[in-house]
């Protein structure tokens, strides 16, 4: 109630009666130390996401992403690789005690515990001390979060065998006739597990442009050669020349 000027209703008593221009204050008083957050302080912000942004955009379009070959379910001979951000715990479960019987802890055990630690570190080390000398138990973990993050994440570049992994997601060109009488009887031996669907290869080699002779490849299907067993092939004859022969006629 003002004294003369009626009554005014506010509908939330947050909200103060008389609105005032959104002047931002006067900051001479300390050059370079503090500004309005709108707009000046916002408006930097929005200015270098742009440049960043912008400067992103450009890398993506100059450099092609680094694509492999079509996904194969039925390649149980492809060793996937993650992201550079994960490589700490792949590297991990490469370790006896992290992995096979034991990769229980290697994968929610030792992460857990880790990952638990840096959450808990805030209540772990509550002093007023700002100093990382004088914070022991804050410091002693953010060591050794990066040094073992940073370790495995070596050790797992300088392991990998770049070569072949360079070679198994290599995109071939092939032309093949799925309607072919020689690839249903292809696709309906155990060849595919160890072949691929696209014949490109997995535990076993590629079956494309091979260079041999119909008669070749019923010999191998038959008595086998290097680590396929002889009698892998488990159906007749007439089906495995059709077979044999379909395999012979591919090239890249």
């Amino acid at each position: 109630m003002h004294r003369g000027k009626g009554m005014k209703f506010v509908g939330d008593s947050r909200v103060p009666a008389e609105r005032k221009p959104n002047i931002p204050k006067d900051y001479s008083e300390y050059p370079g130390k503090t500004e309005a957050f709108w707009p000046n302080f916002l408006l930097k912000e929005w200015m270098v996401g742009a440049v960043f942004l912008i400067g992103y955009l450009i890398l993506t379009i100059s450099h092609e992403s680094p694509l492999e070959r079509k996904a194969d379910p039925t390649d149980a001979g492809y060793i996937p690789l993650p992201d550079w951000y994960f490589l700490f715990l792949y590297q991990l479960l490469k370790y006896k005690y992290a992995a096979g019987d034991y990769v229980l802890i290697g994968t929610i055990v030792i992460p857990g515990l880790a990952f638990g630690a840096l959450l808990l570190a805030p209540w772990l080390d509550r002093g007023p001390e700002r100093r990382p000398s004088r914070r022991p138990v804050a410091t002693g973990l953010m060591l050794l979060a990066l040094i073992s993050i940073t370790y495995l994440t070596w050790e797992s570049v300088v392991t990998h065998d770049w070569e072949k992994a360079k070679e198994q997601g290599k995109i071939v060109e092939t032309n093949i006739d799925k309607n072919d009488p020689g690839y249903q009887v292809f696709k309906g031996q155990s060849c595919v597990g160890c072949h691929g669907s696209e014949l490109t290869g997995g535990t076993g080699p590629s079956l494309i442009g091979t260079g041999l002779k119909p008669e070749q490849i019923m010999k191998i299907a038959k008595e086998g050669r290097g680590a396929m067993p002889a009698n892998a092939y488990k159906g007749n004859e007439a089906d495995l020349k059709k077979l044999a022969t379909f395999i012979s006629k591919l090239k890249k």
